[in-house]
This record gives structure tokens, C-alpha cells and sequence, in this order.
């Protein structure tokens, strides 16, 4: 039941602060005054308000791993096919420059607004949830430099990443179904286009989608599943799909346009039959015109489970991060920061995180605040290999999955390291994300339930 925010008027914001419960006047940037300045009345009631509307549990967030739940596809929607140029989005070259604009705080420039205006649009109104989980200090510092007191438009709007479809959102909410042929588990996608948005302000493009998103939905299988995928062809082109690091037993199983089979044409399905004989993260994508096909959106997620776990497969939440740098410029998961989701967990969880490169170009991913522990190579356990880093480099085409412990509180940065991915004069965008840590997984409940009301 969708909760609408009870955000302030500018007179509120501005009114005398109300004095602390022993008499002392609380500062304008207290827990009180924060809470109440971002209007937290609003969100911090809505998981007892979804609760309420209800009669299921608050689910757990696991990032792509949920309980198996039916559903339909998505329809295609009717879009011009013609491909745009694939060649990434650049930042501005120029400098900053400070600005006369008396609204701007001394010393600054419209680059440092527009900087913070970006992450305004991240977190949206789910600051004032943020708020009730905190420490005050950290409380005080959000507050401070995300300039709560100015009651900025963006506190009554959702985040940017929930105002777009976003592949961790959809995986968790709508899994992949499938039916059971005798032993067979049966797959049923099809293959459209689009219009697409990389956030929630650019305009849309024209890609391509498994299921009309992209990346397309994860599949998740168990290590010996006899699989069966049909794909429906509903572009105004041919096409053929390739599962990315199976192990087939007939290479006509394969997907390669002309090597292993003819591509199907528009209006026709094709159906791949195969064993998922190992585990790991592999993928799926398009192997005919495959530059322009899969840079436009036509990958997705091949997870398969083991069926002996090791100690390092044991993770409290799963998250699935496909890097492209063609279509819409350098995106993590089909979009651009603001619109990347945020990377949750509890304090003293376990993350795994599957880095998938669908790209033309080696991308360095940076964690600040942490190590990663990686714990496999193209799906291939890494076992006494293993090591730690801070920074992983992913070239076209590898998976890699890192084990976070997720141990301090806090937003921590984590992003491509080449820095024109990442930041430019209007702040930063493209390949950034976050992890955020929150004190409880009760928290982490809390903030998907006021994300999703």
C-alpha cells in the first residue's frame, strides 16, 4: 500500500529549532530536526503500512535469489529498429569554473551543486529512512552535506534507480519462471525491443531486451539441470543466442550464427536443449551482429548452483552486476549512475557480488572501504586461489565472483576505477553503484519495503 511522503514546506524547514527532551535547543542538523525537515513521518511508517495492507511476511532482499514465483513476460513494446551510434557517452571536457550565482556556497561552483544534485536524485526520499537507522553523527554528517534544510524536490521523489526497471529489482520481484516437461526444466523468453532508459531524466534509446529488459532476466538452475530454452524472435532482424561458458555436449547447442546453426528469423523461435553440467556464473547473450545486438541490451545472467558447496559459497545476499560500455554510454546493469542499485546488507553479512563483462573494454572495480575476496573465474572455483583485493579488473566476456563481509556501517563508494567511466564536471555517473551497510537485516527489509510501496 503505497505510503505518500509528508514532506515539509520551505517555512517548515526553516522553522526555530525544538528544544532537546533536557532543554538544550536542538542543532538544525539533530536526528529530530533531520527527520523531521526531510519529512521521515512519511517513509519510516511505510513498512508497518505495507504490513498492514498484507498478509505476508516482510520478504528478505536476496538480490536476484528469491522463492521461484510464476509469472508472464513482459510484452514488447513496438520501437524503431534503427541501431544508434555505439559509441560511448563522454563526459565534458571543461573545467569548472566558480560561479557569481549567490546561491551557490562560497568557494564552490555549479560543478559542486550538480555534483551533489546527483546524489540528491540516488537516494531520493529514502533519506529520511536512512535516518531512523543510523548513528547521529553519521545522521549529522548525511544531513549536512546532502543540505537537508533546503527541502530539495528530490526528497518527495523516489531514488532514481527505482524510477526506471532495474534488473535486481525485477529478479527479486518477478524471478524467471519455468515448467517442468518430465525432467526438463523449460524456459520460455522472447527477444524485442525497446525503448530503454539509462536514468530516470535521459531520454530513452533504442535497445534490444530478453523479455523486453535489459539485461535480460537471471536464469538460476542447479548444477545438472537438463535445460530447455525457447526463444521467440520479435526483432525485424535474425538472431541466435549463446550461453556463455557451457561445457555442451553437441556444439550445435551453441548459438554461433553459421558455425553451429542457422540464425531464426523474425517471428520464429529457436529452442537450445542442454545439460547446466557446471556451476558458476556464466552468461547468455546474442551471437549474431553481436556488436550492435548485444550492445544493445541483448545479455543476461547464467547462474548455476553447485551441487556440492564449498565454504566460500555460503552468502547471506546474491547480486548480479553485468558491466556494457556500448549503447547509453558506461552502464551497470543497463543504466547509469543515479539510476545503479545500491549494493544492500546488513552489518556482519556476507554479499557475493558476479562482476559479468558484456562490454568492449576492461573495467577496474573498486570497493572502498573493504576487500573482496575472490572466490572464482569464469564460473571456475577458485578454492585455495582465492585471494583478496580492493580492485578487480574485468576484461570483455570474464566473471568474476568476490565474498564481501560487510562489517561497518555505512554508504561506501564502489565503482570502475577508469575515471572518465565514472565522474565528470556535473558530478559523478555511469559505472558507480554503492554499498550501503545498514545495522539489521530487519533494516535492509525496511528500506526495500519503502523502496518498492
Amino acid at each position: 500500500m503505497p505510503v505518500e511522503p509528508n514532506v515539509p514546506t520551505q517555512t517548515d524547514a526553516a522553522s526555530p529549532a525544538e528544544p532537546e527532551p533536557n532543554g538544550v535547543a536542538a542543532s538544525p542538523l539533530s536526528r529530530r530536526n533531520f527527520l523531521r525537515v526531510a519529512g521521515a513521518a512519511g517513509l519510516t511508517g511505510v513498512a508497518a503500512g505495507v504490513a498492514a495492507c498484507t498478509t505476508t511476511a516482510v520478504p528478505s532482499w536476496s538480490f536476484g535469489a528469491p522463492a521461484p514465483a510464476a509469472g508472464a513476460s513482459a510484452a514488447p513494446t513496438e520501437v524503431p529498429s534503427e541501431a544508434p551510434s555505439a559509441a560511448p557517452s563522454e563526459a565534458p571536457s571543461e573545467s569548472p569554473s566558480p560561479s557569481a550565482n549567490p546561491d551557490i556556497p562560497a568557494g564552490w561552483s555549479e560543478h559542486d551543486v550538480a555534483s551533489r544534485n546527483v546524489l540528491q536524485r540516488y537516494v531520493g526520499n529514502l533519506v529520511p529512512t536512512l535516518a531512523t537507522m543510523y548513528p547521529e553523527v553519521v545522521v549529522n554528517t548525511l544531513g549536512s552535506m546532502w543540505d537537508i534544510g533546503s527541502n530539495y524536490p528530490e526528497l518527495s521523489q523516489k531514488p532514481a534507480f527505482v524510477q526506471v526497471p532495474n534488473l535486481v529489482i525485477t529478479d527479486a520481484v518477478e524471478p524467471l519462471a519455468y515448467e517442468m516437461d518430465g525432467d526438463v526444466k523449460v524456459f520460455n523468453l522472447t527477444i524485442d525491443e525497446m525503448e530503454w532508459k539509462i536514468d530516470e531524466k535521459m531520454p530513452t534509446v533504442a535497445a534490444l531486451g530478453y523479455n523486453a529488459q535489459w539485461p535480460g532476466p537471471t536464469f538460476r538452475v542447479k548444477e545438472g539441470d537438463k535445460i530447455r530454452a525457447i526463444f521467440k524472435n520479435n526483432l525485424k532482424e535474425t538472431t541466435s543466442v549463446h550461453f556463455h561458458g557451457v561445457e555442451f555436449e553437441d556444439f550445435t547447442q551453441d548459438g554461433v550464427a553459421f558455425v553451429t546453426q542457422k540464425p531464426f528469423a523474425p517471428g520464429e523461435s529457436w529452442t537450445y536443449e542442454f545439460v547446466a553440467d557446471r556451476p558458476g556464473s556464466l552468461m547468455y547473450h546474442s551471437h549474431h551482429n553481436a556488436t550492435d545486438q548485444v550492445g544493445r541490451g541483448l545479455l543476461g545472467g547464467f547462474v548455476v548452483e553447485p551441487k556440492k558447496p564449498t565454504p566460500d559459497d555460503k552468502f547471506d545476499r546474491d547480486y548480479v552486476w553485468i558491466s556494457n560500455d556500448m549503447l547509453g554510454g558506461f552502464t551497470i546493469n543497463g543504466h547509469g549512475f543515479p539510476a545503479t542499485v545500491p549494493v544492500l546488507a546488513a552489518q556482519g553479512e556476507t554479499v557475493r557480488v558476479r562482476f559479468m563483462n558484456e562490454g568492449q573494454m576492461m573495467h577496474p572495480w573498486h570497493l572502498h572501504g573493504f576487500r573482496m575476496k575472490v572466490v572464482a573465474r569464469d564460473g571456475y572455483d577458485l578454492g585455495s586461489n582465492a585471494f583478496y583485493c580492493d580492485t578487480l579488473g574485468v576484461n570483455p566476456g570474464e566473471r568474476f565472483d568476490v565474498n564481501i563481509v560487510a562489517d561497518r556501517l555505512g554508504i561506501w563508494a564502489f565503482h570502475c576505477h577508469i575515471l572518465p567511466h565514472v565522474e565528470g564536471p556535473d558530478g559523478m555517473f555511469g559505472m558507480v553503484s554503492t554499498l550501503i551497510v545498514l545495522p539489521t537485516k530487519a533494516d535492509v527489509d525496511a528500506v526495500v519495503q519503502s523502496l518498492l510501496a
